[in-house]
């Protein structure tokens, strides 16, 4: 049954990241701690995970066929996130689950916040 609740979460997080450009940190990492029982770490290392197939392909080709796409800014930063990914993942092995989830939480706010009060 979990298999099915996890191709829902999928749909789910895919349709939101095609309408918001958002998925694994923002819908993701909560739902697998708070509704499937995954430490963070193992929601962190799980969507890590889903990454690694081009899951974002059709998506992005959508939002490429409709001029929404630099290229070479998205190469960049794929090269940076590959790097930045081990290295993050190296550093957060060590860190408290509860500290890791405070400041997961934190980090998401302080996003909507500045989300909220943007004037542009």
């Amino acid at each position: 049954m979990n298999q099915f609740l996890y191709v829902i979460l999928g749909v789910i997080a895919g349709v939101l990241s095609g309408i918001l450009g958002i998925g694994g940190g923002v819908i993701l990492i909560p739902a697998l701690v708070f509704i499937f029982g995954l430490t963070q770490l193992q929601a962190q290392g799980t969507t890590l995970a889903l990454m690694i197939p081009p899951i974002g392909f059709l998506a992005a080709l959508r939002y490429y066929q409709a001029g929404n796409v630099k290229l070479g800014i998205a190469g960049f930063i794929c090269l940076g996130f590959f790097a930045g990914g081990l290295i993050g993942a190296n550093l957060v092995q060590n860190i408290p689950q509860v500290l890791l989830r405070k400041v997961f939480a934190v980090f998401l706010f302080l996003i909507s916040l500045r989300m909220f009060f943007a004037k542009y």
